[in-house]
This record gives structure tokens, sequence and C-alpha cells, in this order.
């Protein structure tokens, strides 16, 4: 990894599977304020590692989006498909620490097994541990068989490691509320179980790749949004164990529909495609959302 600048850098990393709605408006222009704050660098990340559901229509259509927003990144743009091989050594770097083994259980197979009310925080039934102990032999015959498999992290193992390290001193990390305030954060990377960090396709989660980019591009404000705030507890966890730099976060709030449900692409929220489109103006947008006026640049 380079070698970390005396500037700090903020980024915002959208995924390239649907068109931007309000609420990555929202996370954008509060990404953009942090760094106007912290006299840092806006650097954009494209998080493209899911092969099936990325297309480069949304990749153009996000860069029009944000400039008609008022926002300005740096060049070149990071595009996460462009870096497997730097994914594929972190993961390659776990299995030779022993951290991290393959599971060929299918979803339903974790759903039928796991246990009752054991989901992680994203809601998932919680992994029950179906493959952490096959044999050699067993691995072996299934792959011969061309059988498909992730990999998962041993947390039991992963969080000894992490013990061992920091001498039994708790994973934290820092922080940030809208008052610039610091809190200290004790993560729980148990919650998660057994977390994938290499998919079926072979491709990085964004559990790894996520850790990986932030310090390639040596981010040192994590802005995103508060769904992701559970998700720190493995940020912190890979972070530790790859010798990697730990940035500050700030989770902000969530922008919601009439009911209280968070925007999503995937429920076909209105995108700003569609707003703009409309007749709605950039201005409006960012003064709904609480910002002000693009500023001249």
């Amino acid at each position: 990894m380079p070698s970390r600048s005396s500037r700090p850098a903020v980024r915002f990393a959208p995924s390239p599977n649907g068109l931007l709605h309000l609420g990555h408006a929202f996370s954008a222009l509060t990404v953009d304020a942090w760094a106007q704050r912290l006299g840092a660098r806006f650097l954009l990340r494209i998080e493209d590692t899911d092969r099936a559901r990325s297309r480069p229509e949304f990749v153009e259509a996000i860069f029009r989006d944000l400039a008609w927003l008022g926002l300005a990144w740096e060049e070149p743009v990071l595009r996460q498909s462009e870096h497997a091989a730097d994914y594929e050594a972190a993961a390659r770097h776990l299995a030779e620490m022993g951290l991290v083994y393959p599971c060929f259980a299918s979803r339903t197979e974790i759903a039928s097994a796991a246990l009752p009310g054991a989901i992680d925080p994203d809601g998932s039934p919680l992994y029950p541990g179906l493959h952490r102990t096959l044999t050699p032999e067993d691995i072996a015959q299934r792959q011969a068989r061309g059988e498909p498999f992730c990999l998962r992290l041993d947390m039991t193992k992963a969080l000894a490691s992490v013990r061992r390290k920091a001498s039994g001193a708790p994973l934290t990390f820092s922080e940030l509320a809208d008052d610039g305030s610091k809190r200290v954060v004790v993560t729980d990377p148990a919650r998660w179980g057994d977390a994938v960090i290499v998919r079926k396709d072979g491709s990085a989660s964004y559990h790894l790749a996520v850790v990986i980019d932030d310090a390639r591009q040596q981010i040192s404000h994590v802005t995103r949004g508060l769904d992701l705030f559970a998700a720190t507890d493995i940020h912190r966890l890979l972070q530790a164990l790859l010798d990697l730099p730990e940035p500050v976060y700030h989770h902000h709030a969530l922008i919601s529909d009439p009911s209280g449900r968070k925007l999503a692409k995937s429920k076909g929220d209105r995108s700003l495609m569609a707003l703009r489109a409309e007749g709605e103006t950039a201005r409006n947008i960012r003064s709904k959302l609480g910002f002000k006026a693009a500023p001249v640049r």
C-alpha cells in the first residue's frame, strides 16, 4: 500500500447495479460536506465487484448525476473490477494464516441448518458452521466435482489472532458525530458469524474489497450510511488482520420514504435521472436534502 498522505481523504463509493436515488444524493453530498470541512480530497470509487448486476450504463449515469449535483472528484476514478488481483492476494494471505475455509453450502442449506432466530446484522440466517471442519480430502473431492464454493472467515480463529496481536485489548473504531465530536466504539465481529470474504463466483465480497481500497486510496475518514454501521465490525477485524490503516468513521442518517422505509434501488425508488427528466433542479434537490447550492469550484 502507498504511504499515507498528510492530507485527509474521503470517498463516495456507489455500486453500478442501478440508478442513483435521493438516498445516494444525500450520501454523496454528505461526503462532499465533510471533504470541505476537513480540507480533504474527494475521491470517487465504483464498487463493481458484483459481476452479475454491474452495468457500464449505470457507471456513466453515476458520473452524470454527481456532476449534475455540482460535485467534483479527483481522477482517475477507482474501479474495483480492475483490482481483482489485489483482493485475491489478500484472501490468499488470510488463507496462509489459516483463517479462511471453503464453504459449499447453498443458501437453502444454511437457512435450514441455522438456529431459530439466529440472524446476522443484515437480517440473514447466521451461518451455522456447516463446512468449517471439512477435511482436506472432502474439500478436494467436492472441488474435483466442480461444486461452487465461497471462502468464509473463521471468526473464532480470526478473533483469537487479533487478540494475540493486541495483547487482549478490544478491537475498536472512532465514530464522528454530526457536530464533529468523537466516541470510541467497541466492535463485536462475532455477531456476523463466519462472514463470506470471497463469493462463489470468485469475486471479493464487499467486506474484503472495501478495506483494501480504503487503504489503497489512503482514506482517512469513511463517511457512509448508518445501515453500514454494524459492518464496521468486520472491516476493523480485516484491517487488523491485514495490517491496514484504521480510518475514522462517520455513519450518517438515511433518507426514507413517507412510510419510514429506507430508499433502495431494488424497490424501484425514483432515480435522480427520472427527477431531472421531470424538471427537478439540482439546486432544489440540494435544498430539500439540507445542503446549500453547489459552491463555485
